[in-house]
Protein backbone atom coordinates (compact mmCIF):
# COMPACT_ATOMS: atom_id res chain seq x y z
CA UNK A 1 0.00 0.00 0.00
CA UNK A 2 1.37 3.55 -0.83
CA UNK A 3 2.76 5.42 2.03
CA UNK A 4 2.45 9.43 1.35
CA UNK A 5 4.61 12.03 3.59
CA UNK A 6 2.04 15.22 3.14
CA UNK A 7 4.52 18.33 3.68
CA UNK A 8 1.38 20.27 3.52
CA UNK A 9 -1.96 19.84 2.22
CA UNK A 10 -1.32 21.41 -0.90
CA UNK A 11 1.36 18.77 -1.98
CA UNK A 12 2.81 15.34 -1.28
CA UNK A 13 6.27 13.33 -1.09
CA UNK A 14 5.97 9.80 -2.07
CA UNK A 15 8.02 7.74 -0.40
CA UNK A 16 7.30 3.98 -1.49
CA UNK A 17 4.95 1.10 -2.17
CA UNK A 18 5.18 -1.92 -0.41
CA UNK A 19 3.41 -3.59 -3.84
CA UNK A 20 5.62 -3.70 -6.53
CA UNK A 21 4.24 -3.97 -9.91
CA UNK A 22 5.38 -6.67 -12.43
CA UNK A 23 7.10 -6.35 -16.06
CA UNK A 24 7.50 -2.70 -17.51
CA UNK A 25 5.68 0.42 -17.57
CA UNK A 26 5.93 3.24 -20.46
CA UNK A 27 6.08 6.68 -18.87
CA UNK A 28 6.29 10.23 -20.92
CA UNK A 29 8.72 12.69 -18.96
CA UNK A 30 8.23 16.25 -19.67
CA UNK A 31 10.48 19.02 -18.65
CA UNK A 32 9.69 22.51 -17.68
CA UNK A 33 10.53 23.84 -21.04
CA UNK A 34 8.18 21.77 -22.63
CA UNK A 35 10.38 18.63 -24.19
CA UNK A 36 8.71 15.27 -23.64
CA UNK A 37 10.65 11.66 -23.82
CA UNK A 38 8.95 8.43 -23.19
CA UNK A 39 10.46 5.60 -21.53
CA UNK A 40 9.80 2.24 -20.42
CA UNK A 41 10.67 1.58 -16.72
CA UNK A 42 11.57 -1.74 -15.14
CA UNK A 43 10.27 -2.40 -11.67
CA UNK A 44 13.65 -1.55 -9.85
CA UNK A 45 14.03 1.93 -11.97
CA UNK A 46 14.21 4.91 -9.54
CA UNK A 47 13.64 9.05 -9.97
CA UNK A 48 17.51 9.29 -9.98
CA UNK A 49 17.50 6.40 -13.04
CA UNK A 50 14.83 8.42 -14.56
CA UNK A 51 16.78 11.57 -14.02
CA UNK A 52 19.75 10.03 -15.92
CA UNK A 53 18.24 8.94 -18.61
CA UNK A 54 16.48 12.37 -19.75
CA UNK A 55 20.15 13.70 -18.96
CA UNK A 56 21.84 11.31 -21.43
CA UNK A 57 18.73 11.79 -24.19
CA UNK A 58 17.18 15.23 -23.93
CA UNK A 59 20.93 16.80 -22.50
CA UNK A 60 19.06 19.06 -20.06
CA UNK A 61 20.26 19.62 -16.47
CA UNK A 62 18.93 17.81 -13.56
CA UNK A 63 20.91 19.13 -10.68
CA UNK A 64 18.55 20.52 -7.78
CA UNK A 65 15.35 18.82 -9.64
CA UNK A 66 12.10 17.19 -8.72
CA UNK A 67 9.88 14.68 -10.54
CA UNK A 68 6.70 15.23 -9.92
CA UNK A 69 3.41 13.52 -10.96
CA UNK A 70 0.28 16.16 -10.01
CA UNK A 71 0.26 16.94 -6.52
CA UNK A 72 2.48 14.14 -5.39
CA UNK A 73 6.55 14.94 -5.24
CA UNK A 74 8.09 11.65 -6.18
CA UNK A 75 11.43 10.91 -4.19
CA UNK A 76 12.40 7.73 -5.35
CA UNK A 77 10.24 5.00 -5.52
CA UNK A 78 8.41 4.73 -9.12
CA UNK A 79 5.64 1.93 -7.66
CA UNK A 80 2.76 4.56 -8.13
CA UNK A 81 3.23 5.68 -11.35
CA UNK A 82 0.81 3.64 -13.62
CA UNK A 83 1.19 2.88 -17.01
CA UNK A 84 1.69 5.35 -19.59
CA UNK A 85 1.59 8.73 -17.13
CA UNK A 86 2.86 11.78 -17.88
CA UNK A 87 5.54 13.31 -15.44
CA UNK A 88 7.31 16.57 -14.98
CA UNK A 89 10.90 17.37 -14.49
CA UNK A 90 11.08 20.54 -12.22
CA UNK A 91 14.03 22.25 -11.27
CA UNK A 92 13.91 23.95 -8.10
CA UNK A 93 13.49 28.36 -7.76
CA UNK A 94 16.84 29.05 -7.69
CA UNK A 95 18.04 26.84 -10.41
CA UNK A 96 15.03 27.56 -12.74
CA UNK A 97 15.91 28.85 -16.11
CA UNK A 98 13.19 29.51 -18.72
CA UNK A 99 15.48 30.03 -22.06
CA UNK A 100 16.55 26.13 -21.46
CA UNK A 101 15.48 25.02 -25.16
CA UNK A 102 12.93 22.14 -26.14
CA UNK A 103 16.00 19.28 -27.76
CA UNK A 104 14.67 15.83 -29.16
CA UNK A 105 16.07 12.57 -28.04
CA UNK A 106 20.46 12.69 -29.07
CA UNK A 107 20.62 9.16 -29.25
CA UNK A 108 23.62 8.99 -28.06
CA UNK A 109 22.11 6.37 -26.02
CA UNK A 110 19.97 3.89 -28.16
CA UNK A 111 18.30 1.96 -24.93
CA UNK A 112 17.06 5.44 -23.97
CA UNK A 113 15.42 6.56 -27.67
CA UNK A 114 11.80 7.30 -27.71
CA UNK A 115 10.32 3.95 -28.80
CA UNK A 116 6.81 5.40 -28.99
CA UNK A 117 4.25 5.77 -31.70
CA UNK A 118 3.64 9.54 -33.17
CA UNK A 119 0.57 9.64 -31.27
CA UNK A 120 -0.02 7.43 -27.85
CA UNK A 121 -3.10 8.25 -25.79
CA UNK A 122 -2.36 8.65 -22.12
CA UNK A 123 -5.29 6.98 -19.84
CA UNK A 124 -7.08 3.68 -20.14
CA UNK A 125 -10.97 4.94 -20.15
CA UNK A 126 -12.83 3.02 -21.82
CA UNK A 127 -14.56 6.08 -23.23
CA UNK A 128 -11.40 6.90 -25.44
CA UNK A 129 -12.72 4.33 -27.95
CA UNK A 130 -13.63 6.93 -30.31
CA UNK A 131 -10.31 8.71 -29.65
CA UNK A 132 -8.21 5.16 -30.92
CA UNK A 133 -10.32 5.55 -34.29
CA UNK A 134 -9.27 9.17 -34.25
CA UNK A 135 -5.56 8.12 -33.48
CA UNK A 136 -5.19 5.23 -36.11
CA UNK A 137 -6.86 7.60 -38.98
CA UNK A 138 -4.29 10.57 -38.12
CA UNK A 139 -1.08 8.24 -37.97
CA UNK A 140 -2.24 6.66 -41.92
CA UNK A 141 -2.53 10.35 -42.80
CA UNK A 142 1.04 11.38 -41.43
CA UNK A 143 2.60 8.29 -43.06
CA UNK A 144 1.00 8.88 -46.12
CA UNK A 145 2.47 12.41 -45.68
CA UNK A 146 -0.66 14.70 -44.90
CA UNK A 147 0.71 17.31 -42.77
CA UNK A 148 -0.86 18.65 -39.80
CA UNK A 149 -2.17 22.74 -40.22
CA UNK A 150 -1.24 25.39 -37.89
CA UNK A 151 -4.33 27.39 -36.37
CA UNK A 152 -3.73 30.99 -36.82
CA UNK A 153 -6.38 32.50 -34.26
CA UNK A 154 -5.99 32.27 -30.49
CA UNK A 155 -3.31 33.14 -27.86
CA UNK A 156 -2.18 29.42 -27.27
CA UNK A 157 -0.60 26.98 -30.40
CA UNK A 158 -2.85 24.47 -31.87
CA UNK A 159 -3.15 22.70 -35.16
CA UNK A 160 -5.70 20.81 -37.11
CA UNK A 161 -4.27 16.89 -37.82
CA UNK A 162 -6.43 15.80 -41.08
CA UNK A 163 -7.10 12.14 -42.35
CA UNK A 164 -6.37 10.53 -45.71
CA UNK A 165 -8.73 12.73 -47.77
CA UNK A 166 -7.17 15.76 -46.40
CA UNK A 167 -10.29 16.77 -43.86
CA UNK A 168 -9.71 17.83 -40.38
CA UNK A 169 -10.53 15.35 -37.85
CA UNK A 170 -8.86 16.31 -34.67
CA UNK A 171 -7.46 19.28 -33.05
CA UNK A 172 -4.34 19.09 -31.13
CA UNK A 173 -3.19 21.76 -28.20
CA UNK A 174 0.36 21.11 -27.09
CA UNK A 175 0.17 21.77 -23.30
CA UNK A 176 4.38 23.64 -23.19
CA UNK A 177 2.44 26.11 -26.02
CA UNK A 178 -0.30 27.56 -24.15
CA UNK A 179 -0.47 30.93 -23.31
CA UNK A 180 3.02 32.22 -21.04
CA UNK A 181 4.30 28.56 -21.95
CA UNK A 182 7.92 28.47 -22.93
CA UNK A 183 7.44 27.10 -26.28
CA UNK A 184 4.20 29.84 -26.95
CA UNK A 185 4.05 30.36 -30.35
CA UNK A 186 2.77 33.82 -30.38
CA UNK A 187 4.62 35.83 -28.32
CA UNK A 188 3.14 34.96 -25.28
CA UNK A 189 6.14 33.25 -22.53
CA UNK A 190 7.48 33.88 -19.63
CA UNK A 191 6.47 31.21 -17.85
CA UNK A 192 7.86 27.87 -17.14
CA UNK A 193 5.60 24.79 -16.86
CA UNK A 194 3.76 24.62 -13.02
CA UNK A 195 3.58 28.18 -12.63
CA UNK A 196 0.14 30.10 -12.56
CA UNK A 197 -1.23 30.94 -15.76
CA UNK A 198 -3.51 33.00 -17.22
CA UNK A 199 -5.82 32.40 -13.86
CA UNK A 200 -3.84 32.23 -10.75
CA UNK A 201 -5.67 29.38 -10.03
CA UNK A 202 -5.12 27.07 -13.50
CA UNK A 203 -1.40 26.45 -13.78
CA UNK A 204 0.39 26.86 -17.19
CA UNK A 205 0.68 23.27 -18.76
CA UNK A 206 -2.63 22.07 -17.46
CA UNK A 207 -5.11 23.34 -19.28
CA UNK A 208 -5.05 20.17 -21.25
CA UNK A 209 -5.84 17.81 -18.52
CA UNK A 210 -8.89 19.55 -18.10
CA UNK A 211 -10.13 19.74 -21.57
CA UNK A 212 -10.15 15.69 -20.87
CA UNK A 213 -11.30 16.11 -17.74
CA UNK A 214 -14.66 17.66 -18.90
CA UNK A 215 -15.33 15.28 -21.50
CA UNK A 216 -15.20 12.60 -18.91
CA UNK A 217 -17.63 14.07 -16.52
CA UNK A 218 -19.91 14.60 -19.89
CA UNK A 219 -22.00 11.52 -18.76
CA UNK A 220 -23.86 10.18 -21.74
CA UNK A 221 -22.99 12.94 -24.11
CA UNK A 222 -25.27 15.39 -22.09
CA UNK A 223 -24.08 18.69 -22.88
CA UNK A 224 -22.33 17.50 -26.15
CA UNK A 225 -18.96 17.86 -25.20
CA UNK A 226 -16.26 16.18 -28.09
CA UNK A 227 -14.78 13.25 -27.35
CA UNK A 228 -10.97 14.05 -26.14
CA UNK A 229 -7.85 12.70 -24.50
CA UNK A 230 -4.80 13.40 -23.23
CA UNK A 231 -1.95 12.39 -26.03
CA UNK A 232 1.59 12.24 -26.07
CA UNK A 233 2.47 13.31 -30.75
CA UNK A 234 5.62 13.73 -32.40
CA UNK A 235 5.53 15.94 -35.63
CA UNK A 236 7.89 18.57 -36.92
CA UNK A 237 5.23 21.17 -36.94
CA UNK A 238 4.94 21.78 -33.36
CA UNK A 239 6.67 24.46 -32.39
CA UNK A 240 9.76 25.30 -30.21
CA UNK A 241 11.39 28.90 -28.63
CA UNK A 242 15.25 28.71 -29.10
CA UNK A 243 15.56 25.51 -30.30
CA UNK A 244 18.97 26.96 -32.27
CA UNK A 245 18.16 25.78 -35.55
CA UNK A 246 17.12 27.17 -38.84
CA UNK A 247 15.43 26.69 -42.37
CA UNK A 248 15.39 22.95 -43.99
CA UNK A 249 17.03 21.64 -40.64
CA UNK A 250 14.38 23.26 -38.44
CA UNK A 251 11.79 21.38 -40.85
CA UNK A 252 12.59 18.13 -40.20
CA UNK A 253 13.44 18.15 -36.72
CA UNK A 254 10.58 16.15 -35.15
CA UNK A 255 9.15 17.18 -31.78
CA UNK A 256 7.64 15.40 -29.28
CA UNK A 257 4.75 17.20 -27.37
CA UNK A 258 2.09 16.19 -24.65
CA UNK A 259 -1.38 17.91 -25.91
CA UNK A 260 -5.02 17.67 -25.74
CA UNK A 261 -6.17 15.80 -28.72
CA UNK A 262 -10.05 16.50 -29.35
CA UNK A 263 -12.16 15.20 -32.16
CA UNK A 264 -12.80 18.39 -34.82
CA UNK A 265 -16.38 19.09 -35.27
CA UNK A 266 -17.77 20.49 -38.45
CA UNK A 267 -19.63 23.28 -37.84
CA UNK A 268 -21.30 26.50 -39.13
CA UNK A 269 -20.72 29.30 -36.43
CA UNK A 270 -19.90 30.12 -33.28
CA UNK A 271 -22.64 31.68 -30.56
CA UNK A 272 -21.42 35.06 -31.23
CA UNK A 273 -22.08 34.89 -34.82
CA UNK A 274 -25.86 33.77 -34.51
CA UNK A 275 -29.19 35.43 -32.41
CA UNK A 276 -29.52 33.35 -29.44
CA UNK A 277 -33.55 33.09 -29.71
CA UNK A 278 -32.90 29.70 -32.50
CA UNK A 279 -31.17 28.07 -29.19
CA UNK A 280 -33.30 25.57 -27.43
CA UNK A 281 -34.24 25.59 -23.67
CA UNK A 282 -32.33 22.14 -23.23
CA UNK A 283 -29.17 22.81 -24.75
CA UNK A 284 -28.46 25.91 -23.10
CA UNK A 285 -29.51 24.51 -19.92
CA UNK A 286 -27.44 21.57 -20.24
CA UNK A 287 -24.34 23.34 -21.78
CA UNK A 288 -24.71 25.46 -18.73
CA UNK A 289 -25.21 22.33 -15.92
CA UNK A 290 -21.70 21.31 -16.89
CA UNK A 291 -20.46 24.67 -16.82
CA UNK A 292 -21.47 24.74 -13.16
CA UNK A 293 -20.62 21.87 -12.04
CA UNK A 294 -16.77 22.48 -13.45
CA UNK A 295 -16.59 25.85 -12.42
CA UNK A 296 -16.14 27.08 -16.02
CA UNK A 297 -14.26 30.49 -15.65
CA UNK A 298 -14.49 30.96 -19.31
CA UNK A 299 -17.80 29.98 -21.07
CA UNK A 300 -18.02 32.42 -24.07
CA UNK A 301 -19.94 32.60 -27.22
CA UNK A 302 -16.92 31.72 -28.99
CA UNK A 303 -15.76 28.55 -27.54
CA UNK A 304 -20.01 27.67 -28.24
CA UNK A 305 -19.87 26.00 -31.53
CA UNK A 306 -23.33 26.22 -33.72
CA UNK A 307 -24.33 23.30 -35.65
CA UNK A 308 -27.31 22.89 -38.16
CA UNK A 309 -29.55 20.41 -37.55
CA UNK A 310 -32.12 19.00 -40.53
CA UNK A 311 -35.63 19.73 -39.24
CA UNK A 312 -37.17 18.03 -42.15
CA UNK A 313 -39.00 21.19 -43.71
CA UNK A 314 -40.22 22.64 -40.04
CA UNK A 315 -40.58 26.11 -39.88
CA UNK A 316 -37.26 27.92 -38.78
CA UNK A 317 -33.70 26.43 -38.20
CA UNK A 318 -33.08 24.04 -35.43
CA UNK A 319 -29.23 24.48 -34.23
CA UNK A 320 -27.35 22.59 -31.47
CA UNK A 321 -24.45 23.77 -29.39
CA UNK A 322 -21.47 21.76 -28.93
CA UNK A 323 -19.54 23.25 -25.88
CA UNK A 324 -15.40 23.33 -26.42
CA UNK A 325 -12.06 24.77 -24.89
CA UNK A 326 -12.67 23.83 -21.12
CA UNK A 327 -8.78 24.36 -20.15
CA UNK A 328 -9.86 27.09 -17.78
CA UNK A 329 -12.53 24.85 -15.85
CA UNK A 330 -11.75 23.34 -12.28
CA UNK A 331 -9.46 25.81 -11.17
CA UNK A 332 -7.59 25.06 -8.12
CA UNK A 333 -9.77 27.84 -5.93
CA UNK A 334 -12.87 29.39 -6.64
CA UNK A 335 -12.67 31.97 -9.19
CA UNK A 336 -14.93 34.31 -10.67
CA UNK A 337 -17.08 31.97 -13.36
CA UNK A 338 -17.92 33.80 -16.70
CA UNK A 339 -21.29 32.45 -17.48
CA UNK A 340 -22.32 33.64 -21.31
CA UNK A 341 -25.52 31.90 -21.34
CA UNK A 342 -26.70 34.30 -18.19
CA UNK A 343 -27.49 36.82 -20.14
CA UNK A 344 -30.03 34.43 -22.05
CA UNK A 345 -33.78 33.85 -21.66
CA UNK A 346 -33.37 30.29 -21.49
CA UNK A 347 -31.74 30.42 -18.58
CA UNK A 348 -34.21 31.46 -16.62
CA UNK A 349 -36.82 29.07 -17.93
CA UNK A 350 -36.89 26.25 -14.53
CA UNK A 351 -35.13 23.17 -15.16
CA UNK A 352 -37.14 20.07 -16.96
CA UNK A 353 -37.94 17.29 -14.93
CA UNK A 354 -35.58 15.30 -17.10
CA UNK A 355 -33.16 17.72 -16.33
CA UNK A 356 -33.35 17.48 -12.52
CA UNK A 357 -33.21 13.77 -12.74
CA UNK A 358 -29.59 14.25 -14.36
CA UNK A 359 -28.68 16.79 -11.32
CA UNK A 360 -30.21 14.91 -8.96
CA UNK A 361 -27.88 11.75 -10.34
CA UNK A 362 -24.65 13.50 -10.26
CA UNK A 363 -22.31 12.31 -7.31
CA UNK A 364 -19.34 14.27 -6.62
CA UNK A 365 -17.48 11.48 -5.14
CA UNK A 366 -17.90 9.27 -7.77
CA UNK A 367 -16.46 11.72 -10.21
CA UNK A 368 -13.76 12.66 -8.13
CA UNK A 369 -13.03 9.15 -7.78
CA UNK A 370 -13.08 8.72 -11.62
CA UNK A 371 -11.00 11.68 -12.35
CA UNK A 372 -8.35 10.23 -9.84
CA UNK A 373 -8.14 7.14 -11.92
CA UNK A 374 -8.03 8.23 -15.36
CA UNK A 375 -6.34 11.56 -14.78
CA UNK A 376 -4.08 10.86 -11.80
CA UNK A 377 -2.01 14.01 -12.44
CA UNK A 378 -4.87 16.45 -11.95
CA UNK A 379 -4.33 18.11 -8.32
CA UNK A 380 -7.15 17.15 -5.10
CA UNK A 381 -7.66 21.02 -5.00
CA UNK A 382 -9.33 20.55 -8.60
CA UNK A 383 -11.73 17.86 -7.83
CA UNK A 384 -12.50 19.71 -4.42
CA UNK A 385 -13.59 22.42 -6.49
CA UNK A 386 -15.96 20.00 -8.69
CA UNK A 387 -17.10 17.98 -5.14
CA UNK A 388 -18.41 22.02 -4.09
CA UNK A 389 -19.85 23.18 -6.97
CA UNK A 390 -21.49 19.97 -7.49
CA UNK A 391 -23.14 19.72 -4.57
CA UNK A 392 -24.01 23.28 -4.74
CA UNK A 393 -25.74 22.71 -8.06
CA UNK A 394 -27.55 19.82 -6.71
CA UNK A 395 -29.03 21.70 -3.78
CA UNK A 396 -30.14 25.18 -5.36
CA UNK A 397 -31.31 23.00 -8.40
CA UNK A 398 -33.49 21.05 -5.96
CA UNK A 399 -34.70 24.05 -3.70
CA UNK A 400 -36.57 25.07 -7.22
CA UNK A 401 -33.33 27.83 -8.26
CA UNK A 402 -33.44 28.04 -12.18
CA UNK A 403 -30.01 28.19 -14.28
CA UNK A 404 -29.72 32.15 -14.25
CA UNK A 405 -30.54 32.28 -10.52
CA UNK A 406 -27.49 29.23 -10.00
CA UNK A 407 -25.29 31.14 -12.05
CA UNK A 408 -25.86 34.60 -10.58
CA UNK A 409 -25.40 33.25 -7.22
CA UNK A 410 -21.74 31.73 -8.38
CA UNK A 411 -20.88 35.12 -10.15
CA UNK A 412 -19.00 38.41 -8.23
CA UNK A 413 -19.33 41.81 -9.41
CA UNK A 414 -17.39 44.96 -10.03
CA UNK A 415 -18.44 47.91 -7.95
CA UNK A 416 -16.58 51.24 -8.49
CA UNK A 417 -14.05 48.98 -10.28
CA UNK A 418 -12.95 46.99 -7.59
CA UNK A 419 -14.24 42.91 -7.53
CA UNK A 420 -16.20 41.55 -4.40
CA UNK A 421 -16.97 38.16 -3.70
CA UNK A 422 -19.97 35.89 -5.12
CA UNK A 423 -23.23 35.13 -2.51
CA UNK A 424 -21.16 31.58 -3.09
CA UNK A 425 -18.19 32.41 -1.74
CA UNK A 426 -19.42 34.12 1.18
CA UNK A 427 -21.15 31.11 1.82
CA UNK A 428 -17.86 29.28 1.49
CA UNK A 429 -16.37 31.86 4.00
CA UNK A 430 -19.03 31.28 6.65
CA UNK A 431 -18.64 27.82 6.59
CA UNK A 432 -14.97 27.76 6.99
CA UNK A 433 -15.03 29.97 10.04
CA UNK A 434 -18.20 27.70 11.77
CA UNK A 435 -15.84 24.84 10.66
CA UNK A 436 -12.79 26.44 12.64
CA UNK A 437 -15.19 27.30 15.48
CA UNK A 438 -16.15 23.89 15.90
CA UNK A 439 -12.78 22.80 15.28
CA UNK A 440 -11.83 25.09 18.30
CA UNK A 441 -15.02 24.01 20.52
CA UNK A 442 -13.55 20.40 20.25
CA UNK A 443 -9.83 21.08 20.75
CA UNK A 444 -10.71 23.05 23.78
CA UNK A 445 -12.99 20.19 25.16
CA UNK A 446 -11.02 17.75 24.48
CA UNK A 447 -9.18 15.94 27.85
CA UNK A 448 -6.03 16.42 26.69
CA UNK A 449 -6.23 19.89 27.17
CA UNK A 450 -7.08 19.76 30.66
CA UNK A 451 -4.97 21.68 33.27
CA UNK A 452 -1.77 19.90 34.84
CA UNK A 453 -1.06 20.42 38.21
CA UNK A 454 1.20 23.76 37.66
CA UNK A 455 -1.67 25.22 35.58
CA UNK A 456 -0.75 25.08 32.76
CA UNK A 457 -1.85 23.36 29.55
CA UNK A 458 -0.84 20.28 28.46
CA UNK A 459 1.56 19.89 24.67
CA UNK A 460 0.90 23.74 23.69
CA UNK A 461 3.39 25.37 23.02
CA UNK A 462 3.34 29.22 23.04
CA UNK A 463 2.35 29.30 19.47
CA UNK A 464 -0.48 27.48 20.13
CA UNK A 465 -1.65 29.14 22.81
CA UNK A 466 -1.59 32.72 21.46
CA UNK A 467 -3.20 31.42 18.32
CA UNK A 468 -5.98 30.29 20.31
CA UNK A 469 -6.06 33.53 22.14
CA UNK A 470 -6.59 35.51 18.98
CA UNK A 471 -7.46 33.24 16.37
CA UNK A 472 -7.59 33.51 12.86
CA UNK A 473 -10.25 33.74 10.29
CA UNK A 474 -9.57 30.49 8.14
CA UNK A 475 -9.89 32.34 4.48
CA UNK A 476 -7.47 34.93 2.79
CA UNK A 477 -8.04 37.49 0.49
CA UNK A 478 -5.76 38.24 -2.47
CA UNK A 479 -5.80 41.71 -4.64
CA UNK A 480 -9.20 43.56 -4.53
CA UNK A 481 -10.52 45.38 -1.89
CA UNK A 482 -12.03 43.13 1.64
CA UNK A 483 -15.54 43.59 1.66
CA UNK A 484 -15.74 42.81 5.09
CA UNK A 485 -14.97 46.33 5.77
CA UNK A 486 -15.40 46.67 9.31
CA UNK A 487 -12.12 43.77 10.03
CA UNK A 488 -8.84 45.00 10.23
CA UNK A 489 -6.27 43.48 7.67
CA UNK A 490 -2.93 42.28 8.72
CA UNK A 491 -0.43 41.26 6.64
CA UNK A 492 1.62 37.69 6.69
CA UNK A 493 3.51 36.20 4.04
CA UNK A 494 2.29 38.50 1.44
CA UNK A 495 -1.46 37.35 1.98
CA UNK A 496 -4.36 39.47 3.25
CA UNK A 497 -4.89 37.60 6.29
CA UNK A 498 -8.67 38.86 7.85
CA UNK A 499 -8.56 39.06 11.66
CA UNK A 500 -11.22 40.56 13.73
CA UNK A 501 -10.71 44.11 15.17
CA UNK A 502 -11.75 42.99 18.78
CA UNK A 503 -9.65 39.80 18.68
CA UNK A 504 -13.32 38.48 18.79
CA UNK A 505 -14.67 36.27 16.07
CA UNK A 506 -18.04 37.67 15.12
CA UNK A 507 -20.68 34.94 14.76
CA UNK A 508 -22.09 33.59 11.62
CA UNK A 509 -25.22 36.08 11.52
CA UNK A 510 -23.30 38.82 12.28
CA UNK A 511 -21.08 38.30 9.45
CA UNK A 512 -23.25 36.77 6.63
CA UNK A 513 -25.80 40.31 7.26
CA UNK A 514 -22.71 42.35 6.97
CA UNK A 515 -21.85 40.48 3.73
CA UNK A 516 -24.98 40.41 2.43
CA UNK A 517 -25.21 43.54 2.53
CA UNK A 518 -22.08 44.38 0.34
CA UNK A 519 -23.53 41.76 -2.03
CA UNK A 520 -26.56 43.16 -2.86
CA UNK A 521 -27.98 42.59 -6.29
CA UNK A 522 -28.87 45.21 -9.05
CA UNK A 523 -27.73 48.30 -7.83
CA UNK A 524 -24.36 49.07 -9.36
CA UNK A 525 -23.82 49.50 -12.59
CA UNK A 526 -20.86 47.94 -12.98
CA UNK A 527 -20.16 44.70 -15.44
CA UNK A 528 -18.30 41.65 -15.15
CA UNK A 529 -15.13 40.42 -17.16
CA UNK A 530 -14.31 37.76 -19.02
CA UNK A 531 -11.25 35.52 -19.02
CA UNK A 532 -9.00 37.50 -21.55
CA UNK A 533 -9.39 41.28 -20.99
CA UNK A 534 -6.31 42.71 -19.18
CA UNK A 535 -7.36 43.29 -15.43
CA UNK A 536 -5.43 42.51 -12.78
CA UNK A 537 -4.98 38.68 -11.36
CA UNK A 538 -8.68 38.04 -9.37
CA UNK A 539 -9.11 37.79 -6.02
CA UNK A 540 -8.91 34.12 -4.42
CA UNK A 541 -11.62 34.82 -1.62
CA UNK A 542 -12.01 30.66 -0.70
CA UNK A 543 -8.80 28.60 -1.09
CA UNK A 544 -9.65 24.85 -0.53
CA UNK A 545 -6.51 23.00 -0.77
CA UNK A 546 -5.57 24.01 2.95
CA UNK A 547 -7.24 22.05 4.23
CA UNK A 548 -6.76 18.71 5.68
CA UNK A 549 -9.55 15.66 5.16
CA UNK A 550 -11.31 15.73 8.48
CA UNK A 551 -11.31 20.33 7.99
CA UNK A 552 -12.41 19.42 4.25
CA UNK A 553 -15.45 17.32 5.59
CA UNK A 554 -16.17 19.30 8.35
CA UNK A 555 -16.71 22.77 6.35
CA UNK A 556 -18.70 20.60 3.86
CA UNK A 557 -21.08 20.00 6.35
CA UNK A 558 -21.35 23.09 7.37
CA UNK A 559 -21.85 24.67 3.91
CA UNK A 560 -24.63 22.41 3.46
CA UNK A 561 -26.50 23.80 6.08
CA UNK A 562 -25.99 27.56 5.47
CA UNK A 563 -26.54 27.03 2.07
CA UNK A 564 -30.02 25.30 2.92
CA UNK A 565 -30.61 28.33 4.94
CA UNK A 566 -29.62 31.17 2.09
CA UNK A 567 -32.12 29.60 -0.17
CA UNK A 568 -34.58 29.32 2.38
CA UNK A 569 -33.64 32.98 3.07
CA UNK A 570 -34.08 33.67 -0.21
CA UNK A 571 -37.31 32.33 -1.12
CA UNK A 572 -38.77 33.57 1.46
CA UNK A 573 -37.54 36.97 0.90
CA UNK A 574 -39.51 36.73 -2.56
CA UNK A 575 -35.68 37.15 -4.21
CA UNK A 576 -36.91 36.27 -8.06
CA UNK A 577 -34.55 35.94 -11.01
CA UNK A 578 -32.68 39.85 -10.53
CA UNK A 579 -30.83 40.91 -13.94
CA UNK A 580 -27.38 42.05 -13.03
CA UNK A 581 -25.82 44.67 -15.40
CA UNK A 582 -23.01 43.23 -16.99
CA UNK A 583 -20.23 44.20 -19.88
CA UNK A 584 -21.73 41.36 -21.78
CA UNK A 585 -19.07 40.67 -24.06
CA UNK A 586 -17.25 37.78 -24.75
CA UNK A 587 -13.41 36.38 -25.27
CA UNK A 588 -11.67 33.94 -27.57
CA UNK A 589 -8.44 31.99 -27.03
Amino acid sequence: MAVAVFKSPMGREYHGNDRKPTGTRRVFVQTESGCVLGMELDRNDNVHMVKRRLQVALNVPIEESSLTFGDMVLKNDLSAIRNDSPLLLTRNLMHRSSSTPCLSPSGRETQQRDRSGPVEILGRASSFTRMKELVNEVVEALNLGVDPIRVHGGLGGAYYFRNCSGECVAIVKPTDEEPFAPNNPKGFVGKTLGQPGLKRSVRVGETGFREVAAYLLDYDHFANVPPTALVKITHSVFNVNDDGMSGNNRKKKCFSKIASFQQFIVHDFDASDHGTSSFSVSNVHRVGILDVRILNTDRHAGNLLVQKVNDGGKFGQQVELIPIDHGLCLPESLEDPYFEWIHWPQASIPFSEDELDYIESLDPYQDSEMLRNELPMIREACLRVLTLCTIFLKQAAGFGLCLAEIGEMMTREFRRGEEEPSELEVLCMEARRAAAETNRQTFVLSPKTGLQEDGFQFEIDYGDLESSINPTLPFHFGFGRNPLSKLEEEDENEEDVVRPASGKIPSVSNLSTSLKKSLSIGDSPAGHRSASEQVPASASFVKVADMTDEEWGLFLEKFRGLLQHALIARKSGGAGPRQRQRLGTSCRF
